[in-house]
């Protein structure tokens, strides 16, 4: 087992206080919007072992059989299938979807046969992975996620009482739903000229107003006042607006439209870097590939709590084998409380609130709150303390 050092990644949008606030640490003034903790490799985290500092992605590349586990590695590779993040955001993050596990290999496989540098601003696909996630809010969280049925999207834009909607709002009223969606968010990628301005205009007059159109259009302004002049605004009008309270989640699977906007979170994702953006961003866009891979339809979007595992943890259910989430809430009462995670695949632990004591065969860690450990394969570990700590790692396969 081992301390975590870990990168915070300062992304314009990040908050300059939450971070620092769990942490216990003064705030520096810049934003500090995502703290990575695995071993991928744009940010991979350090692992204190032997007396010395080593990149966990070394560690895992040194021993992956024995860091991961065999099954870990003949499904998905020698390297940590999950990367776990706490993610803090006082603005809207770019409007983007996820490709399934076919797409992002084709992708991938495309761009390096017409030999795109990974690091090039305008690749999309840098590597052969999907890139599921899920987020569990540690207080209010808001975000936008997924499409709205095509009628109330319709009924959204008309209230908005904005010129030039009218064309569009007759098309969400009379065309099939999926095909109705996607000649629209199209539009929207490309309006006409002075459609932004009108829009962005009628979000502004709807705030002022108060009341129910207020709370309505609220989020759409302050997206729009976020990124002016950015097309993004006009796509996020079809996707819901989604509030969590603090314990809940939301999963985001393939082809799903989703921006997060404000709040402080526990997220943890497969191990990708697969992004293709919608707009809400200076970075690449590259909109018919992102036609081909988002998915047209209204499905609900439920946020939901977890369920009580018969391990005694707080289980975040996610239809993916990439990674498992739960939570677990540690009592003080010493030895005679602690609880005992049996050993699997790789773990991550991250502590949230308090203070938690891990204890294994090969060390002795104490976690306060944004301080992480990792623990390998097979490592049985007890959990002692006052505290609440969440729990990264990989699902074990049912036994043949």
């Amino acid at each position: 087992m081992d301390r975590l050092i870990n990168t915070v990644r300062p992304y314009p949008w990040g908050s300059t206080t939450a971070l620092p606030k769990l942490m216990g640490i003064a705030p520096d003034g810049s934003p500090q919007a995502e703290l990575w903790m695995g071993a991928h490799p744009a940010a991979p985290s350090y692992a204190e072992r032997a007396g010395r500092q080593e990149g966990l992605d070394k560690v895992v590349g040194a021993d992956p059989r024995g860091e991961l586990g065999d099954w870990v590695v003949d499904r998905f590779g020698a390297r940590l299938p999950f990367l776990l993040k706490l993610l803090a955001a006082d603005a809207p993050l770019s409007l983007q979807v996820h490709p399934d596990a076919a797409q992002a290999a084709e992708g991938f496989a495309r761009e390096e046969e017409r030999g795109v540098p990974l690091d090039a601003p305008q690749r999309s696909y840098r590597d052969p992975h999907h890139k599921p996630e899920m987020i569990v809010a540690l207080g209010p969280f808001e975000g936008l996620c997924g499409f709205r049925p095509a009628g109330a999207s319709a009924d959204l834009l008309e209230a908005l009482e904005a010129a030039g909607l009218g064309p569009y709002v007759e098309v969400l009223r009379s065309h099939p739903e999926e095909r109705a969606l996607r000649e629209v968010f199209t539009a929207f990628l490309s309006p006409t000229p002075g459609l932004l301005d009108d829009v962005t205009d009628a979000l502004t007059r709807a705030t002022r107003e108060g009341g129910e159109r207020a709370a309505l259009f609220d989020v759409y302004d302050r997206i729009a006042k976020a990124h002016p002049g950015d097309p993004g605004v006009l796509a996020a009008l079809l996707v819901r607006h989604v509030r969590l309270e603090p314990g809940e989640a939301l999963f985001l699977g393939a082809g799903v439209p989703h921006a997060y906007v404000r709040g402080l979170g526990v997220e943890i994702m497969a191990a990708s870097d697969n992004v293709l953006r919608c707009g809400l961003t200076d970075k690449h866009v590259d909109v018919p590939e992102l036609l081909r891979v988002v998915r047209f339809d209204a499905a609900p979007v439920r946020p939901s709590g977890p369920v009580f595992d018969a391990g005694g943890e707080d289980l975040y259910p996610a239809p993916v084998d990439d990674f498992r989430l739960s939570r677990l809430r540690v009592r003080a009462g010493g030895d005679a409380d602690a609880r005992t995670l049996a050993g699997g695949g790789p773990q991550i632990l991250v502590c949230t609130d308090g203070a938690v004591r891990l204890r294994a065969a090969h060390g002795d860690v104490l976690l306060t709150a944004g301080r992480s450990a990792y623990v390998p394969h097979g490592e049985r570990v007890t959990v002692s303390g006052e505290g609440t700590v969440f729990r990264a790692t990989v699902p074990v396969p049912p036994a043949n």
